[in-house]
């Protein structure tokens, strides 16, 4: 495949948005510090974003349907951005650290 026609194609938007998917779902399982979960939350996000304005502007008769999609899982993303970071704020304050395994003592 020419790379100049490599930008026009759908499995080019689709391996994109399965790259950011899999650093995301990479990043949830190996990062120990919960800054660092929050931000492959928000690279599992923008993979899918992706994957919906691909397949919106490859194959949907409606054009304003992965667009939709896409600006709901914005407002998701900005939400959980929002209060993940004031509930690591309140964990830091409360035991001085942003580490996972300092949050196994939040059991009940």
């Amino acid at each position: 495949m020419p790379l100049l026609t490599l930008h026009n194609s759908l499995v080019t938007y689709l391996v994109v948005g399965a790259l950011l998917f899999g650093m995301g779902v990479y990043g949830m399982v190996t990062r120990r510090t919960l800054i660092g979960m929050l931000i492959a939350a928000e690279l599992l996000l923008a993979g899918a974003s992706i994957n919906f304005m691909a397949f919106n502007r490859f194959t949907a008769p409606d054009p304003a349907f992965g667009q939709i999609f896409t600006l709901f899982i914005m407002a998701i993303a900005a939400a959980e951005a929002a209060i993940g970071l004031s509930i690591i704020v309140a964990f830091y304050r409360h035991y001085k650290s942003i580490d996972t395994d300092d949050a196994v003592q939040l059991k009940g």
